[in-house]
């Protein structure tokens, strides 16, 4: 499973490049404080895998990477070959720019 880190994503927005990001927490852990990425429950990630970009990367993200993980696993079943996972996820990023945000 390939991984970026918070500083690799941070250089994405910050160059405004091209990719998908995917919250799988919770929608009241997604409430409470979130990266601005689209929120797919993990639960729910098979069933809503045709909101998921096919033709650009993919970088999947929970609250500390576990989950992400989960949810790339079982989209790669699916033939999904373009996912990055979030290492460390909200927590790491939290840790590295944002120490006052909220994370449930």
């Amino acid at each position: 499973m390939e991984e970026i880190t918070v500083e690799e994503l941070k250089r994405k927005i910050d160059n405004g490049e091209d990719f998908q990001l995917i919250d799988v927490r919770e929608t009241f852990e997604y409430e409470v404080s979130n990266l601005g990425g689209e929120n797919i429950p993990l639960s729910g990630i098979m069933i809503e895998s045709d909101k998921i970009a096919t033709d650009k990367p993919v970088i999947i993200q929970c609250r500390s990477g576990k989950r992400s993980a989960a949810a790339i696993a079982q989209l790669q079943t699916l033939g999904f070959d373009n996912l990055y996972n979030l290492e460390g996820g909200i927590l790491a990023w939290k840790e590295k720019y944002d120490p006052n945000m909220p994370v449930y």
